[in-house]
């Protein structure tokens, strides 16, 4: 009994020992994750909310650009603006994977949704109002999802009341701008919503330079003078180059930053730089994808991108083992398919060939990487294009044309040394002009082709017979 009371003794030590690390582990831990989340006396904030059939493309687009600011250990905050009605699963994942503090907002009524010319997709827009309400902080830095950054731009903070940054000589873009929060400026904001100020296009545009019209006229931004802050509204000196539909937001004058710190693209709503298609069309996409996937990853994406690879593959091999049994079917005949009959065929070959270009635009995810996204293209377009080629007898070299042509537009257009956008634009389209005749020809051929089959039954038994006799058959 002695031993056995003194190794017990001797467990109870080990695991109050033991307990005893764990708590300080504990503590270590949670004692970092308090630094982690240390306050800041400025913000970065973006918005997110719900109602549109893109709304998991800015979820991934959201993401990436907090992610981009914490490669960077910006000194401030990381803000989302998220109304009540974004999925909580997308609020852990910034809160817990991203580092970001997501602020639930109630939607803003748009008052505006009856003008002539309001876009539908603009409606919620006006939630980045919110921003002047994060009274918490001195400055914050709002930005669209379509923003990237590839260095620090924390003297933006240095900024007055409010600084933007203008796309023309008249109008400033609400895409990324600096502004002061106030209660009392967010309130006088909502005042103005319900009592129905004028807005340009019912959005947060042109409500936000309406409410600043005279941000033109206004002293250039610069750092604080004797490290006093600045008040008033002030341009931000943000020079900005225009290319296809996205342009560099470059700091100068007396902000420290370095060129091209900030990617914007402002541009078509389908040429958004998460969407796989919009490279090379964009050739700064590849930055936000390379962005991506060193931050935030495919994984996503990946069971799909696999599930629609091996169906794709698998529609290879079967057409193309069941070719010799769909020649089995060609035979010739004396008697003629009426003309209706012919019409409808041509009818169904054509649109066969269509839909192998255009399916795979429809079911491929949208946010993969470029490269990963037109290979599976490619691969999908080729896989449909075989099922009517087999059916049909068409020939495969005119039927591929078109595909050819467009991998030969991806080269000329991915080509990476143009001086400038303008010798990109006029490149692609002395392509087009040069490829037009062939693609045309190939258009021709596939016709002629197929009128000869038709005439000929070649590829569909007479449909008033079961089957035809052996001394019709004719195999080719």
């Amino acid at each position: 009994m002695g031993w056995n009371g003194e190794r017990r003794r001797y467990v109870v030590t080990f695991f109050r020992v033991l307990l005893v690390l764990l708590a300080v582990v504990q503590t270590t831990a949670f004692q970092g994750v308090k630094l982690k989340k240390k306050e800041h006396r400025n913000a970065y904030a973006t918005m997110m909310y719900m109602g549109t059939p893109r709304d998991y493309e800015f979820y991934v687009a959201t993401r990436v650009l907090i992610r981009s600011l914490v490669k960077l250990q910006v000194d401030a905050d990381l803000i989302v603006i998220a109304s009540l009605d974004v999925p909580l699963r997308w609020v852990r994942a910034l809160e817990e994977e991203d580092g970001a503090k997501v602020v639930r907002v109630e939607n803003l009524n748009n008052p505006y949704k009856g003008q002539e010319n309001f876009d539908k997709r603009f409606k919620l827009t006006l939630n980045k109002l919110y921003a002047w309400s994060l009274v918490d902080y001195d400055r914050v830095v709002m930005l669209d999802a379509d923003n990237l950054f590839l260095e620090k731009t924390d003297e933006l903070f240095q900024c007055g009341q409010f600084c933007a940054v203008f796309i023309n000589p008249c109008i400033f873009h609400t895409g990324l701008f600096v502004l002061q929060p106030s209660r009392e400026v967010f309130k006088d904001m909502v005042h103005q919503l319900e009592t129905g100020k004028e807005n340009p296009d019912g959005a947060d545009q042109g409500f936000i330079g309406a409410y600043f019209p005279d941000l033109l006229d206004q002293p250039m931004f610069h750092p604080p003078l004797n490290g006093s802050n600045l008040y008033g509204q002030y341009r931000l000196p943000l020079g900005y180059q225009m290319d296809a539909s996205y342009y560099y937001l470059r700091l100068r004058w007396r902000v420290p930053c370095g060129p091209n710190s900030v990617i914007t693209f402002p541009g078509a709503l389908w040429l958004k730089p998460w969407y796989w298609w919009s490279w090379p069309v964009l050739p700064l996409g590849i930055q936000w994808h390379e962005n991506r996937r060193q931050t935030l990853g495919y994984a996503a994406e990946m069971p799909v991108i696999i599930v629609q690879s091996i169906i794709f593959l698998g529609i290879l091999a079967m057409t193309h083992l069941a070719r010799p049994s769909i020649s089995k079917l060609c035979y010739r005949s004396s008697d003629k398919t009426t003309s209706l009959i012919q019409t409808g065929l041509k009818f169904m070959a054509i649109w066969s060939i269509l839909a192998a270009y255009i399916v795979p635009f429809a079911i491929i995810p949208r946010t993969i990487h470029p490269l990963v996204g037109w290979t599976l293209y490619f691969l999908g377009s080729t896989a449909l294009s075989s099922i009517a080629i087999n059916s049909f007898l068409l020939p495969a070299i005119q039927v591929f044309v078109p595909l050819a042509g467009i991998f030969g537009s991806l080269l000329v257009m991915a080509y990476p040394w143009y001086p400038n956008g303008v010798v990109r634009a006029l490149a692609v389209f002395g392509y087009a002009f040069c490829y037009a005749p062939i693609a045309w020809g190939s258009v021709g051929k596939v016709m002629a082709r197929l009128q000869v089959s038709l005439e000929r039954e070649q590829f569909l038994p007479k449909l008033a017979e079961s089957s035809p006799t052996s001394g019709f058959n004719k195999l080719y």
